[in-house]
């Protein structure tokens, strides 16, 4: 089996710097190949990808700039492999992930997979607290995760395999963002093929947004959810509106608070001092169970809000997702 990487950057070159030198000193002895795809970058990474030229099998392409599932398919389409793995610029590659994912296949095949993340030590503490946030059980990471079996599970596009014959097949990533990865794991599903979860093939996912991006962040992913819905309804969870749920009880508890009752919010802080808690021992730091609270806050507000607010107009008002939110879809120029 003939590995190709496929990665998309945008203005990223210290990310494709660091992403590049951890496939460097990766454990996996077999010959593999790496597809750097810039995607209409102002700053762009090329110097630093010619500093691998005769270290690593890699190739470069500049595009015109259609968004990150436009570039993996531009890229999937330009490699020699015959099974693709996409990672984000900002991922770094532990040693044993290619031999990890080459175990999984040959115990078990599968045409798509996708892994986990995780945090290095090297990582900022709000970087730390934002992984959390997004991988923690006790969060909406832990909702998408605990929802989905683990031979049911919708990749994440950041690190994630897909072999020729499915790319082919499905035609690869459509120009929704975010919500590509799931819309293409649907359709993948739709067409008989199978995904699954590498537990062992995780990534160090960086993740190099403040605060404010990262509620923009999250609240695209809201708006995707209720949009896939429209499209597939028959993979539809309840699951999907606990962010808004949440967000919800927390106006209901302000208002039974006025009323004098007290039980509401006493949950909500139960809840949040179980996740200052739960962090702050999986971290080893008070600070990054604090920033915890605020990656978790932003996260549901973010989520929920646009969770509701595609809902009322994707679902409700049926208006069509392309006119209601423009900022989700790329013009596919490639």
């Amino acid at each position: 089996m003939y590995f190709s990487i496929i990665i998309p950057v945008y203005n990223r070159p210290d990310e494709i710097k660091e992403l590049l030198e951890s496939l460097f000193i990766s454990g996996y002895n077999k010959e593999y190949e790496i597809v750097i795809v810039e995607d209409g970058s102002v700053i762009s990474c090329k110097d630093e990808v010619e500093r691998f030229n005769d270290k690593l099998n890699i190739s470069y392409y500049f595009k015109e700039n259609s968004g990150p599932g436009d570039s993996r398919n531009f890229g999937m389409k330009k490699a020699k492999g015959d099974y693709f793995i996409i990672f984000d610029s900002d991922c770094i590659i532990p040693k044993q992930y290619l031999t990890e994912v080459e175990k999984e296949l040959s115990q078990n095949y599968v045409d798509c997979y996708g892994g986990s993340d995780a945090a290095l030590d090297s990582f900022s503490d709000i970087q730390k607290a934002i992984n959390f946030a997004m991988t923690s059980f006790l969060t909406t990471g832990g909702i998408r995760g605990g929802s989905e079996k683990i031979n049911k599970f919708q990749p994440r596009s950041f690190n994630m395999g897909i072999s020729k014959k499915a790319f082919e097949a499905s035609k690869g990533f459509g120009n929704i963002h975010p919500g590509e990865d799931p819309d293409l794991s649907i359709r993948l599903w739709k067409m008989g093929y199978e995904t699954r979860l590498f537990s062992k093939a995780f990534v160090y996912h960086k993740r190099r947004i403040d605060w404010d991006k990262f509620s923009i962040q999250v609240n695209k992913f809201g708006k995707a959810r209720p949009i896939l819905n429209s499209w597939y309804p028959e993979y539809s969870k309840l699951t999907f509106f606990f962010p808004s749920l949440f967000i919800i009880g927390i106006y209901f508890s302000i208002i039974a608070l006025a009323f004098g009752l007290i039980l509401p919010i006493l949950c909500y802080v139960f809840y949040f001092f179980l996740i200052l808690l739960t962090s702050a021992t999986q971290n080893k730091s008070f600070k990054i169970g604090t920033l915890s609270l605020i990656a978790v806050f932003k996260q549901f507000f973010g989520y929920g809000n646009g969770f509701l607010n595609s809902y009322i107009k994707v679902i409700l008002l049926k208006q069509k997702p392309e006119i209601a939110f423009p900022e989700l879809f790329f013009k596919v120029k490639s």
